[in-house]
């Protein structure tokens, strides 16, 4: 770390989460030193949204970078963490964050018990991996957990970033990812469901009809909280 708190940033998956995070670290002032993207389409969105960001093979960003972010797929990621420490990547007093909602900082105990210190930063929101995201990053939440002596890291870099951090405690941080997988995945396929519909029935314009009723029956929602559920109604 300089003098000045900036940070020597390497990103591992250059998925649309990674390269907004990173977008949004080096808004903050942090030096984003290298990503790491495998799939073409990957280094072609690195390229274009990290113009300045040199493409690198893993082990170098590692020695490189104070702050590893793990922006992969959930399945991939103790894998990862693992390959990693058994090839001895990982050093001491480098900070370690993965964006995963389904796990807590404890994937990453390889990492830890090499000297890293561990953080779990999920931003709660869906990703299109342009700079449109960075605009909406000032009203996402991020579930944040960490050991305790390291939580005020992992809520400083989620502020960095114009986000607002949310402790997520470790054993219930299973029940958190199925929150979101629900509210995402299956909110969005309802509202596809509908349009489907409109257009069997001929209805012009479905989206623009099912706006505004998608929106208040959200926000209505949101107002209310959580209600039990009639088995019956459904």
């Amino acid at each position: 770390m300089s003098g000045n708190g900036r940070l020597n940033v390497g990103i591992i998956g250059a998925g649309p989460v990674g390269v907004v995070l990173g977008l949004a670290l080096a808004g903050a002032g942090h030096l984003v030193v290298g990503v790491s993207a495998i799939s073409q389409e990957n280094r072609e969105r690195a390229e274009a949204m990290l113009p300045d960001v040199p493409l690198m093979d893993v082990p170098e960003i590692l020695q490189q970078a104070d702050l590893v972010l793990l922006a992969i797929p959930d399945e991939e990621l103790i894998p990862t963490v693992n390959g990693f420490a058994e090839a001895g990547l990982w050093h001491q007093g480098q900070i370690v964050a993965h964006t995963s909602p389904e796990y807590g900082y404890s994937a990453l105990a390889p990492a830890a018990a090499q000297g890293a210190i561990p953080l779990a930063i999920h931003p709660a929101m869906r990703f299109s991996g342009t700079s449109i995201d960075l605009v909406k990053l000032p009203d996402a939440y991020f579930a944040v957990s960490a050991p305790k002596i390291a939580l005020p890291i992992a809520q400083a870099l989620v502020i960095e970033m114009g986000g607002e951090p949310v402790v997520v405690e470790e054993e219930s941080r299973a029940k958190y990812a199925e929150a979101f997988s629900v509210a995402a995945s299956f909110s969005a396929m309802i509202v596809n469901q509908a349009i489907g519909l409109l257009e069997e029935a001929g209805v012009e314009n479905p989206r623009g009809l099912l706006a505004p009723v998608v929106r208040t029956a959200v926000e209505q929602a949101l107002a209310e909280g959580h209600q039990p559920l009639d088995p019956e109604a459904l």
